[in-house]
């Protein structure tokens, strides 16, 4: 199968804007499902009538993925990684403009679907092309970027979307995030981002999905960032949703809007140190295990504010290296796009079983409950990418 390396007659400087660009469009990608949880209240407000099924404008997203994360990557690598970003921000773009309209409860959770689809083609084609354009030297750093667009994004929304919604209405940012995604797909359209594409995938059947999935998650290389990415997600965004209450409430709030970002400069500044000198797995595997530590510290402390912090740092070693761990597992592009939609998969899943699990057996066990499963999920990330790691190599 055909190899995809960096572009030979494209510029450093050339590549680093085009990386840049991606990610910014990246940020749209996650504003789909940031857009919704950080205005959750005031969404819950404009549908009095909701009821259970409000909670449903979140999590249709992620049950698009879950289903069809790794049928987007086979896709995507038929479709072409280019036209599959551009499509998926300009398609996101419309249905943000038709959400600002004002619609039906019904109308809006069926543009909740689509938008699954819309988010799904960009977290599968945006990680594979930085991994094309981006040249070997410097290819860590910028798979490591692209780890922080979900945290970058929901900052964001936080300091500027939520005002813009004080101000103006949710509709603004709506409005806001559809005019974000239509920019960039524009500018995506003029920039010339390289065409070539891998080869094909096999020939696979659209009725057998089972097909798709067992020549995944059987294979050592293209699952490992899938399985790892499942623990990740199952804790990350679980313990950030239910270690608040335990925080003194002096330090409550600095220390819940520093989390995330501590996980962005865990994976910018050591994560990106250490890759230097291991591989992404090994990274991977350290971040899993002083997470561990970090997890067995709020246990006995719990709520300390510096631990709270850590667990941020020490998660972002994970979340930047899980997407480093494609390119460096998986040569061919159609490979890497095929890895991505497991990713896509796995994170949704993670994302949308670790919270209610974790609330569950903290009601049943307490709060000792809830650390003990974490602590556990932790350990069996990294088990999981040292098991995978000594089956590549036999």
């Amino acid at each position: 199968m055909e190899k995809h390396k960096h572009p030979k007659d494209m510029s450093e400087a050339r590549a680093a804007l085009l990386v840049a660009l991606i990610w910014l469009a990246g940020l749209g990608a996650a504003a789909q499902y940031g857009k919704i949880s950080v205005t959750f209240t005031v969404l819950a407000g404009l549908y009095p009538e909701g009821g259970a099924l409000i909670g449903f404008a979140l999590s249709l997203v992620g049950f698009v993925g879950i289903a069809l994360g790794v049928v987007a990557g086979f896709l995507g690598t038929r479709i072409g990684m280019r036209r599959c970003l551009i499509g998926g921000l300009g398609f996101g773009a419309l249905l943000s403009f038709v959400q600002a309209s004002g619609l039906s409860l019904e109308a809006f959770l069926a543009s909740r679907v689509l938008e699954g689809l819309s988010h799904l083609a960009i977290v599968v084609a945006a990680p594979t092309l930085i991994a094309r354009i981006a040249p070997d030297r410097w290819r860590g750093f910028a798979m490591t970027l692209w780890g922080t667009f979900f945290g970058v994004a929901f900052s964001l929304l936080v300091w500027l979307g939520l005002p813009l919604v004080d101000v103006a209405g949710l509709d603004a940012l709506f409005l806001a995030h559809g005019i974000w995604m239509a920019v960039f797909a524009l500018i995506l359209v003029f920039v010339r981002l390289p065409s070539g594409e891998a080869a094909k995938p096999q020939a696979f059947d659209l009725k057998d999905i089972a097909t798709l999935h067992l020549a995944i998650y059987r294979s050592p290389s293209l699952s490992a960032a899938a399985v790892g990415w499942l623990f990740y997600t199952f804790c990350f965004v679980s313990l950030l949703t239910l270690l608040p209450p335990e925080i003194p409430p002096a330090w409550r709030a600095f220390t819940v809007g520093m989390m995330p970002l501590m996980s962005i400069v865990g994976s910018l500044t050591l994560g990106v140190w250490l890759l230097r000198y291991m591989d992404a797995v090994g990274v991977t595997v350290i971040g899993f295990a002083s997470t561990a530590m970090v997890v067995l510290g709020l246990w006995l402390l719990p709520g300390a504010p510096v631990l709270c912090l850590a667990l941020g740092f020490t998660l972002g070693l994970v979340q930047g290296a899980g997407f480093t761990m494609v390119p460096q597992l998986n040569a061919a592009e159609a490979d890497r796009a095929a890895a991505n939609g497991a990713m896509a998969q796995t994170g949704n899943l993670g994302n949308t079983l670790g919270t209610p699990v974790m609330l569950a057996v903290g009601t049943v066990a307490g709060y000792g409950g809830m650390m003990a499963l974490a602590l556990t999920m932790l350990l069996l990330g990294a088990i999981a990418h040292l098991v995978l790691q000594r089956m590549r190599r036999a």
